[in-house]
């Protein structure tokens, strides 16, 4: 392919020449950065199916999940308030990034409904665990990153979440049975200050340069194994301290036919950090 350059010159004077058309060297071209990105929304989102994902170790045994549903109201402004997906400037000796921003959501309008059933099978037994109801999921801003890892296979990923949940529930006999399930209401997670009070931005678990995560495959003698790793702060790209997050619910109990409700109240998680974190699935 030809590449050239398009001169367009003007003024009074018709009879002025014009710039012929010339080729450009790859050192001008290297020097030009395009970047992708879009905006969408989800407005009216529901879906739903029997869909079944399952991890299965080398030795057999399994865990799935199952038909999932989820489905999210609208702002009162449909398209003010999107999603954006773009491709950024990694830091300084590092690949490009793949951003998904999360809406900033101020008014907490945007909220999702999901809902899973889970199984295991593990040793010769094969177990329906119930189903886990998620509702009035609110994201507040965030979102999520994805790159190349630094010196690892698979991928590298950063996560920022400042969310609020109506109420997260386990429920054994199926997700209409709200009669017997562990539910923990009015949840919030988010940044918190030096003091432990939570701020108007998301918590950082894990960013591409300063605190990568990473996801890949693990092999050794007896196969591969699926690994989920935060890695530690590096102070070349960030404060080389991990950020700090607050956890609060609001109420916790256990329900069970014929017996009284369990009510352990409310919890809370002033300041917490990931410092590290190495999570290899079982062969």
């Amino acid at each position: 392919m030809t590449r050239v350059a398009v001169l367009l010159g003007g003024g009074a004077a018709l009879c002025a020449p014009v710039a012929a058309m010339e080729a450009l060297p790859d050192s001008a071209l290297s020097a030009v950065r395009g970047r992708d990105g879009v905006s969408f929304d989800l407005s009216g989102f529901a879906m739903s199916g029997n869909v079944r994902t399952t991890y299965t170790t080398s030795s057999g045994s399994s865990i799935y999940k199952e038909n999932l549903s989820a489905s999210r109201s609208d702002s009162s402004d449909q398209f003010a308030d999107p999603y954006k997906l773009d491709i950024v400037s990694g830091a300084p000796g590092l690949a490009d990034v793949i951003q998904l921003a999360f809406p900033v959501n101020a008014l907490g309008e945007q909220k999702w409904q999901l809902a899973y059933d889970w199984g295991v099978n593990a040793d010769g037994m094969a177990f329906n665990n119930g189903s886990v109801s998620v509702s009035d999921l609110v994201f507040r801003g965030g979102g999520l990153q994805f790159s190349t890892p630094q010196g690892y296979d698979g991928i590298a990923f950063g996560v920022a979440l400042r969310t609020e949940i109506g109420q997260l529930a386990f429920r054994p006999g199926g997700r209409a049975d709200t009669g017997e399930q562990m539910a923990l209401s009015g949840i919030r997670l988010g940044a918190v200050d030096e003091s432990g009070n939570f701020t108007n931005r998301p918590w950082v678990l894990a960013d591409v340069a300063s605190q990568p995560g990473v996801l890949n495959a693990l092999n050794d003698e007896s196969g591969p194994r699926l690994h989920i790793g935060i890695d530690w702060p590096d102070a070349r790209y960030g404060s080389g301290a991990a950020p700090a997050g607050g956890l609060q619910i609001d109420n916790i109990s256990f329900s069970s036919p014929g017996k009284p409700v369990v009510d352990l109240g409310s919890s809370r998680i002033g300041s917490m950090q990931i410092q590290y974190l190495d999570v290899k699935f079982r062969r």
